[in-house]
């Protein structure tokens, strides 16, 4: 009896060794623990330039998933100008990705484009604020900023510019870009409908004698029609694009804004 209650005492350590534990112990595997700091928050940019001016644009739905965390979650931001609500600025940054990146990166940016005025005297322009958020996004390409950034403004001569950046820093000067969750959407639309992508002069001929159209900048009007209808297409066909649609035009007198409804389902 006295063996028997014994026996069922507790013991002080396990009574197995761990190369040997019991199987309803193990694990089914090996288990590696990580952590990935970045989230897709959804949502697409775009931008087209003019002659005169340049558009930005992008949706306002912020997405987790299949989870939209706030239906007016800007993606278009003012750089520079006077205060916090930035009066008077003439450049437009774009960021879709990670939306806290996205805070990041435009506070960054919009604090050296003030400091640049402090210091020089005067306004930087688009060229070299462009260079120097291409610096920004290089100077954290081992812990990149997870968004697509897209910057537009008016250079020198008074001319529409835009340029398009990957997460690192690389960029380029281009008439039309989108960017986001909807890109593969509205990119194919923006190459017709402004580069002109496989478009024949119907007066040059047949055959060999086809000569493409070449692209041309479109008027100011034709270009926010653009814009609403590659958005009112891409929310029919993608579940993280929708609710509203803004627009920022820069012009010489300045960077106007509108809000369009978008659908909410």
């Amino acid at each position: 009896m006295a063996s028997l209650f014994q026996q069922s005492m507790p013991s002080t350590g396990p009574g197995y060794s761990f190369a040997s534990a019991p199987t309803h112990h193990s694990s089914s595997g090996p288990r590696q623990h990580a952590f990935y700091p970045y989230t897709d928050n959804g949502g697409s940019t775009l931008g087209i330039s003019g002659a005169t001016f340049t558009i930005l644009a992008g949706d306002t739905r912020s997405t987790s998933g299949y989870n939209i965390n706030s239906r007016y979650a800007p993606k278009l931001f003012r750089i520079g100008g006077d205060g916090p609500e930035n009066e008077g600025a003439r450049i437009v940054l774009s960021v879709v990705g990670f939306a806290a990146d996205g805070n990041a990166l435009k506070e960054r940016l919009d604090t050296m484009v003030k400091m640049y005025r402090y210091q020089h005297g005067k306004e930087i322009s688009v060229h070299a604020c462009a260079q120097r958020l291409s610096h920004i996004l290089y100077g954290k390409r081992f812990f990149p900023y997870y968004v697509t950034a897209i910057l537009g403004g008016l250079d020198d001569e008074g001319k529409g510019a835009l340029y398009s950046y990957d997460p690192v820093g690389s960029y380029e000067r281009e008439q039309c870009r989108a960017a986001g969750a909807a890109s593969s959407l509205i990119m194919p639309f923006l190459d017709n409908q402004v580069n002109l992508k496989n478009q024949y002069d119907p007066a040059s001929g047949e055959g060999l004698e086809k000569v493409m159209r070449v692209p041309e900048p479109l008027p100011q009007e034709t270009v926010e029609q653009l814009v609403r209808d590659a958005f009112t297409s891409a929310v029919e066909r993608h579940i993280e694009v929708g609710d509203g649609l803004q627009m920022m035009i820069i012009t010489k007198e300045g960077v106007q804004e509108t809000f369009t409804p978008l659908k909410k389902d």
